[in-house]
């Protein structure tokens, strides 16, 4: 299981719900998640990593194996377990918000924070990694932006848009997320 422990906090910030993050692959929601879940203070959870540790195997193995059907049916379900536990980060795979019923379960149990990137930050950050089972293909650029075209109308439905851009560090896309989440009630401000 992978789960981070909070290391460093902004004690005066109290998270209300889970915040789940989505959007496409290379937006950064892992990366984000961790650093932001350091930085309140709450337990980061990788959707994908737990379903690995669940399988005893690789995403790109279940999904040859198993087809995505099957996958996004599991991937549900480690969704609805880690919703149920304390208010956390939760980093969710970029198929995994398409579902209806993962966006009733998201939105009834915590908040959808889609992180919003164009194409061109998506494949520059993609581009050089073979871990991506949807991107084997052999033009995987043009895969990647008609995947973006094909999920956006889903993604648009998250309660909460962080905008991504290429010049943001780690900790400034934290920056956009808790102002974002601030300006919706989800994380108060507490008297230190």
């Amino acid at each position: 299981m992978r789960e981070h422990l909070p290391t460093a906090t902004d004690c005066s910030l109290v998270l209300l719900k889970p915040v789940v993050l989505v959007g496409m692959m290379g937006a950064g929601k892992s990366a984000v998640g961790m650093a932001l879940s350091k930085r309140l203070g709450v337990m980061f959870r990788d959707s994908d990593a737990e379903i690995e540790q669940a399988a005893a195997c690789s995403i790109a193995e279940i999904f040859a194996r198993d087809g995505e059907t099957f996958f996004r049916a599991r991937e549900a379900e480690v969704i609805a377990r880690l919703l149920r536990e304390a208010p956390a980060i939760i980093s969710t795979g970029g198929g995994a918000y398409l579902r209806p019923e993962t966006r009733d379960l998201i939105t009834g149990h915590g908040v959808a924070v889609w992180l919003r990137a164009d194409i061109e930050l998506l494949w520059s950050r993609v581009k050089h990694k073979d871990t991506r089972p949807l991107l084997r293909t052999e033009n995987p650029k043009q895969t990647l932006a008609d995947l973006l075209a094909a999920r956006t109308p889903s993604y648009e439905m998250a309660d909460l848009v962080a905008d991504c851009r290429p010049d943001y560090s780690i900790e400034a896309m934290v920056d956009v997320v808790i102002d974002v989440l601030k300006d919706a009630g989800i994380l108060t401000e507490t008297p230190v």
